[in-house]
């Protein structure tokens, strides 16, 4: 629904309470609420909301039924004189948003079907340049003007992100899941939001993963999803660092490999440190990836970037 006014009709019997509409009256003066009329009536009906004017401009005709000096009753809702604050902000709610059971259903991160598959189709898009080399901070602040509408972000933030390398492709990765990749080594991530009827990106603190975008989701079939990892071939790797045989199997398998480099770091695991070996045999690279990887205490997983596409995640074994 588009946003309105709202005009409030209070109806009651004055006989049945004599000071009861002055009190209102007042009350409702003294909370800001303007556009109000109160009437007496012998038989007040129900409480109903009645949408006039025009579609882009409706007016919302709200009319309460005058219960007593200390109570109305508006559709859906009762107030006491004492809740008066509760009222306006009812009031201005259905102003801004319309009728509650006439409001479009929200999903993930607040958002209506349709402004849903507006952001996915703008996230969804490849980042487009070979990250890798540049500077996290730079890579981060591109990606984010390639957002339409671009996620602003502050000095005083973006001073925050780093200038560590980007050590991970991420050319043929979707801009949310490199987004909110990079941003993650930072403490931080994104998330969509509605305003005023306009999709706007922001930045928030990654404190609760709930509320910030993901890298990615685990796909469901992760042998439909990358078949090349369940694929036989001669696995002979003796003492190498985790990394070397992480990008290794991942370049023979031409998939994207993800670092959660914020477990890793809790837990004081160091890839490029850590020495794995796979005796000489004819396996699939998952088998012979998993085996080495959890010599380093780490395991993968197959995600899902936002267009599909499948890269490696790679975590701690251990929960955070």
């Amino acid at each position: 629904m588009a946003a309105g006014t709202v005009r409030l009709e209070l109806l009651g019997d004055a006989r049945g309470a004599p000071l009861a509409f002055q009190e209102w009256s007042q009350a409702l003066g003294k909370a800001g609420i303007q556009n109000f009329r109160i009437q007496s009536v012998k038989e007040p009906g129900k409480p109903a909301i009645d949408i006039q004017g025009a579609e882009d401009r409706p007016v919302y005709v709200v009319t309460g039924v005058i219960l007593s000096r200390n109570e109305i009753e508006l559709p859906g809702r009762r107030f006491r004189r004492t809740e008066i604050n509760q009222l306006a902000a009812w009031l201005n709610d259905l102003a801004a948003h319309g009728p509650v059971g006439m409001r479009p259903k929200r999903g993930v991160f607040g958002l209506t079907a349709g402004d849903a598959e507006k952001v996915l189709t703008e996230i969804a898009k490849p980042v487009g340049f070979d990250a890798q080399g540049a500077s996290r901070r730079a890579a981060i602040e591109k990606i984010a003007a390639l957002l339409d509408p671009p996620l602003k972000i502050e000095p005083r933030l973006a001073e925050a992100l780093g200038d560590a390398e980007v050590d991970a492709p991420l050319s043929g990765l979707s801009r949310g899941t490199a987004l909110a990749y990079l941003l993650r080594m930072a403490g931080m991530g994104f998330a969509p939001k509605e305003s005023d009827g306009k999709i706007a990106y922001e930045l928030v603190p990654l404190r609760d993963d709930a509320k910030c975008w993901p890298v990615g989701v685990e796909a469901e079939s992760a042998r439909e999803a990358l078949p090349a990892l369940f694929e036989f071939h001669n696995v002979n790797v003796q003492n190498v660092s985790a990394a070397k045989a992480i990008s290794s199997i991942a370049k023979l398998m031409d998939t994207p490999v993800l670092i959660d480099a914020n477990a890793l770091a809790r837990q004081e695991i160091d890839p490029d440190k850590v020495l794995v070996s796979h005796p000489r045999s004819r396996t699939v690279y998952g088998i012979a990836l998993r085996k080495m990887l959890f010599q380093a205490k780490l395991k993968y997983e197959v995600r899902l970037d936002d267009a599909g596409k499948p890269f490696l995640w790679i975590t701690t074994i251990r929960p955070m």
